[in-house]
């Protein structure tokens, strides 16, 4: 089994991965070890600003192009619009992360994504009420993420130990779940106050703090004496043959696409609050199915020493989508409000732990060299399987009802990450 390397690349000596676990109470609350490490201490630093500021402009984009057109159509075309540059480079970004600095790079796309928040700020300020330099805008921002993501997710393990890589996955988990429920709930209470183009605006300066935590990293440059290489198609490759060489690996990318296309039924949210929820009201019925996830992870996060510590990583991941897909079945099959929000927060919770442990998965099974790769389909595979999970529960919601098509598809994630782990015992039998 390969495992990450030994040292660290801190700046200062980092903390044994042998530090003795808190005892009581405390050994139930977050594992916040790596924290002690300066070098992901800055990194973690700057997630926390990224992961709000990010959703700033997630809000304001949308709302700007439905104010310009007073078409839903057209902000799902500006959706597509961003996906499509970020899967490619995400993947060609991952290449990237494994031939140059890493660091190097995270502070180019950091200061990339702050001149194009600039530019966001400028086209509002001056009332541009361009849809297509919008459009244009987010593809470039989402080209300048899809190189960013790779490289800061794959420089964790050469900042903390292998034995911390679950409690830093779950500290950084943690802080982008929790931007994803202050972000748009401070976009919305912000954009009545200082308007659009300021919101833009904060976002920019936000990103200043995130490039300076970037700069105070240390130099992390491919490692051992490789000869050096571009980053072209022929690594891109080489790094689809590494993953399906590695069944551990391809293992951890097929359990999250089986738990968010077929388990991932947001697309279903809006049906369900008008039909089954309505009684609580509609608005208020989406808000509650919207925040549930979210709500759930963070709770996970936040109580991650429950788990973080756990060593068996195959057997974590197949219990936390099998729970998963039972908590979404249970969703579907509830028809109070209150217990769909149980349901859907022990989902979360379950999503949680799945992201800790695959991502330590795909952080110590894979060389150093490979991580940025690695990180790249991670990306691809996080972003585009909820996109799919829209399209087949639409229709599948049209065909046979939202309930049964929720339902349906979590029973289905059980089943099939069940056969997985029967059929393949790579994951199951995978620890550190």
């Amino acid at each position: 089994m390969n495992t990450s390397e030994s040292s660290t690349e801190t700046g200062s000596s980092a903390p044994s991965a042998d530090t003795p676990p808190h005892r009581g109470w405390r050994r139930w609350a977050m594992d916040t070890r790596p924290l002690r490490i300066p070098a992901y201490r800055r990194l973690w630093s700057s997630t926390i600003v990224t992961s709000v500021g990010s959703q700033l402009t997630a809000v304001a984009v949308p709302k700007q192009i439905y104010d310009i057109t007073h078409s839903s159509a057209w902000v799902g075309y500006a959706s597509l619009a961003g996906l499509v540059p970020m899967v490619v480079f995400a993947l060609w970004g991952g290449a990237v992360a494994d031939t140059v600095d890493r660091r190097r790079l995270l502070l180019g796309t950091n200061i990339g994504i702050a001149v194009t928040s600039l530019l966001f700020w400028a086209q509002a300020a001056t009332e541009l009420d361009s849809v297509v330099v919008l459009m244009a805008l987010l593809a470039l921002q989402q080209a300048f993420f899809g190189l960013n993501s790779p490289a800061r997710n794959a420089s964790i393990a050469r900042l903390v130990p292998a034995g911390e890589l679950p409690a830093a996955n779950a500290l950084s988990s943690t802080v982008m779940q929790t931007g994803l429920v202050a972000g748009p709930l401070l976009a919305g209470v912000l954009i009545p106050v200082i308007g659009l183009p300021e919101l833009y605006l904060v976002d920019a300066l936000a990103l200043c703090v995130t490039v300076w935590a970037v700069f105070r990293l240390p130099a992390l440059p491919p490692l051992g004496d490789a000869p050096a290489r571009r980053a072209g198609m022929r690594e891109i490759a080489e790094g689809f043959r590494y993953m399906s060489r590695h069944k551990v690996l391809l293992l951890s990318f097929l359990a999250d696409i089986v738990a968010m296309v077929f388990g991932m039924p947001r697309a279903l949210f809006p049906q369900l609050a008008a039909q089954t929820y309505h009684a609580w009201g509609e608005g208020l019925a989406l808000g509650v199915l919207f925040a549930g996830i979210p709500v759930g992870a963070v709770l996970g996060g936040l109580f991650s020493g429950v788990f973080s510590r756990a060593r068996r990583h195959g057997w974590m991941v197949i219990g936390a989508v099998v729970g998963w897909g039972a908590a979404i079945a249970g969703f579907g099959l509830s028809g109070d409000l209150w217990l769909a929000l149980a349901f859907l927060a022990a989902a979360g919770i379950a999503d949680m732990v799945s992201m800790v442990f695959r991502g330590a998965i795909l952080l110590s099974a894979a060389t150093d060299d490979m991580r940025g790769r690695m990180q790249g389909v991670f990306t691809v595979v996080v972003a585009g399987g909820p996109r799919l999970a829209d399209v087949l529960h639409g229709t599948a919601g049209s065909l046979f009802g939202p309930r049964a098509a929720v339902a349906g598809g979590g029973v289905l994630v059980v089943v099939l990450m069940l056969a997985l782990a029967a059929a393949v015992p790579a994951l199951r039998r995978y620890r550190i």
